[in-house]
């Protein structure tokens, strides 16, 4: 069963013939897949990344290797960085979104970043839009919230566009 949300913001995608690429870490192609069963995909997806490992985050999308070390790969300042250099693998998108963060134990948890803890990164017209949640529950829940996260964050931000009026394409 298609989620929801996923059709309604792919919709508001479509309807203001807007694209959108995908970094995939924690949620490894999950989100990409998502919208690529909503009737709009063809008009709105571009294409992912999934950048699970720090290797791919520092050699596909130039993620500097000290900012990974200072703050490891799960973090906002990483998540930030994968939206915004992602134009450099899809630039022909308008929506870049990044997610990263721990859906099993064994990562870079600690107390104030325990495990369910999701980053995601939106940028929309050069805009920064960052969001971070905990959630609980299996991995595969942990998941599932966070892209039901994306979904809501990509509505607000739609609706916003709708009311001031669409966006002019950004670029790095």
């Amino acid at each position: 069963m298609q989620n929801q949300l996923v059709t309604k913001s792919s919709k508001l995608l479509a309807e203001n013939k807007l694209t959108i690429a995908f970094a995939e870490s924690a949620t490894a192609g999950k989100l990409s897949y998502e919208f690529s069963l909503t009737p709009d995909s063809g008009k709105i997806l571009k294409g992912g990344l999934v950048c699970y490992d720090a290797s791919i985050k520092e050699d596909v999308l130039d993620v500097p290797h000290e900012l990974i070390e200072k703050y490891t790969p799960e973090s906002p300042e990483v998540t930030k960085e994968l939206a915004r250099r992602l134009y450099k693998v899809v630039p022909s998108a308008d929506v870049f979104i990044a997610v990263t963060g721990l859906t099993t134990p064994g990562g870079s948890e600690t107390p104030e970043k325990p495990v369910g803890t999701m980053f995601i990164h939106a940028v929309v017209n050069g805009k920064d839009f960052p969001v971070r949640e905990v959630f609980t529950g299996s991995a595969e829940q942990i998941i599932r919230a966070a892209i039901e996260r994306v979904d809501r964050l990509l509505i607000e931000v739609l609706a916003d566009i709708r009311i001031t009026g669409a966006p002019a394409r950004w670029k790095a």
